[in-house]
């Protein structure tokens, strides 16, 4: 896992949300699921989705979204993120679920947000939801994958 002096080298796009072991990362829009999706024999196919209006949200109990960040990211080669939510979030009954960034991988993170509460959830465009933790990968190719956006 690598530091914030490490971080800052790497990463100079999120300098202010380094942390002592990893990144913060802001929110920026919640989306809400419009339709179904699949994935059969890796043939993907994503809801729909729809951005709800902001910059106040309010997640209604029992319910899933999905969250982007404020900002795109670049892993560089030879590191991958892994992203662990705010502890904030956890302790109002709200989970931040993710996926492993891969080494290379350039883009719009997206997570999912669900309230497991009883009670509604109200976050704020620009609170911080997770937090990018980096590690070293020895002998790593690049990510290639159908989320890699244009630099």
């Amino acid at each position: 896992m690598l530091g914030e002096k490490e971080l800052i080298k790497l990463f100079p796009n999120f300098k202010e949300l380094v942390q002592p072991s990893g990144i913060d990362l802001p929110l920026d829009e919640i989306f809400i699921q419009k339709s179904a999706g699949s994935l059969i024999d890796n043939e993907k196919n994503l809801p729909e989705i729809e951005v709800l209006d902001g910059p106040i949200y309010t997640l209604k109990s029992k319910t899933a979204y999905l969250g982007t960040i404020d900002r795109k990211i670049k892993i560089p080669k030879g590191y991958a993120m892994t992203y662990k939510p705010r502890s904030t979030l956890l302790r109002s009954f709200v989970s931040v679920q993710t996926a492993v960034g891969d080494p290379g991988f350039y883009g719009t993170l997206m997570f999912l947000i669900y309230n497991h509460g009883e009670f509604d959830y109200t976050i704020k465009k620009g609170d911080r939801i997770a937090q990018g933790v980096v590690y070293e990968v020895v002998g790593s190719g690049e990510y290639d994958g159908s989320y890699q956006e244009e630099e």
